[in-house]
């Protein structure tokens, strides 16, 4: 049994439910302690208890502690059964969170495997739907892994409500992502969704992404998504491609911040990651760093990324408990290096 002390570095969420995907994934039996004990609410939260019921269902597992508040839980895994499966996370708890758990699970699958979450799909800390579906799975697409995504509501802090399904296919091969070069850049494309909250907010920010893309010389296609919800909601996802690679960035509105703000600091975030020839922006990185390490028997990954989070160094130490592998970084004037082995 792998023990993993959840209190590591950052510390969070994140080091759970990559631990309880990788368990699911390897059928490896863990047990997980000292779970988020360096957070003001210590424990197990909402969220990570129902992401980690959803894998428990996927493969049969056998789980103790599993209640919200737990700080430890061990979880024996089984085999996956394919199909069609519905669950709701309550409120407004990440749906993406949970979705990229489940598609790391489910990376060894023979059949396809259909989820239904209803939550939220837009709310803090979180990837938003958009970022999910136009930069994460557009990339994991590149290396091998094809998800079909469908979003039906979106849901907002704090009723949530959103609902939205994916189908993970079997993978025939994974393969490293080969990243090194950041060229033909050129246009900022984009999502503003907006729900029961008046037009001329989603009018400022377009306003404002249009004008910092063209101060640094970039073409835009930036569409407006109004739709109504449970709770109101804003925020803008932005991403710009070429043929290797995807970087994003998103922000969420709230109370007190300008709308111009909430424009100009999405389109800020991407031109540093653009600005920094980087290859994977700094979330794209950490969110794709298990599935580097899974495929590097077929290859190396390698990508420059503008900065190593905390996140993603927790990670990096999480995996190496998993996996016989090697992260090496080289720091250039403008990112750091990183090659996958």
């Amino acid at each position: 049994m792998i023990e993993i002390d959840g209190s590591y570095g950052e510390g969070g969420g994140q080091i759970l439910r990559n631990t309880i995907a990788l368990s699911t994934l390897l059928k490896k039996p863990v047990k997980v302690t000292n779970i988020r004990s360096n957070r003001p609410n210590p424990g197990m939260k909402a969220q990570h208890y129902v992401t980690i019921k959803i894998l428990k269902t996927l493969c049969d597992a056998e789980v103790s502690g599993l209640e919200i508040g737990s700080d430890e839980i061990t979880y024996k895994p089984g085999k996956i059964s394919e199909g069609k499966y519905k669950f709701e996370i309550g409120t407004a708890g990440s749906i993406t969170l949970a979705y990229q758990a489940c598609i790391l699970g489910c990376l060894n699958i023979k059949k396809p495997v259909t989820i239904t979450l209803s939550g939220g799909t837009d709310v803090k800390w979180s990837p938003s739907w958009d970022y999910f579906e136009n930069v994460y799975l557009k990339l994991l697409e590149k290396m091998g892994v094809k998800v079909i995504s469908d979003l039906i509501l979106r849901g907002y802090y704090p009723k949530g409500g959103g609902e939205a399904n994916i189908t993970i296919k079997p993978v025939e091969r994974l393969q490293g992502l080969q990243t090194i070069d950041n060229k033909d850049y050129s246009e900022i494309k984009g999502n503003i969704n907006i729900s029961n909250l008046p037009d001329h907010i989603t009018k400022r920010i377009k306003r404002y992404v249009i004008k910092e893309s063209m101060n640094n010389e970039f073409l835009t296609d930036i569409n407006i998504d109004k739709s109504t919800s449970l709770s109101p909601g804003v925020g803008v996802t932005l991403w710009s491609d070429n043929n290797k690679s995807v970087l994003g960035s998103s922000v969420l509105g709230e109370k007190g911040f300008a709308s111009e703000d909430v424009g100009l600091v999405a389109s800020n975030n991407i031109f540093k990651e653009i600005n920094s020839s980087a290859t994977l922006d700094i979330y794209g990185f950490d969110q794709l760093l298990p599935f580097m390490v899974i495929a590097k028997k077929h290859g190396k990954s390698n990508c420059k990324i503008r900065e190593i989070t905390s996140h993603a160094s927790t990670n990096m130490w999480l995996l190496q408990k998993f996996f016989d592998v090697d992260f090496k970084a080289v720091q250039n004037e403008k990112n750091i290096e990183i090659t996958v082995n």
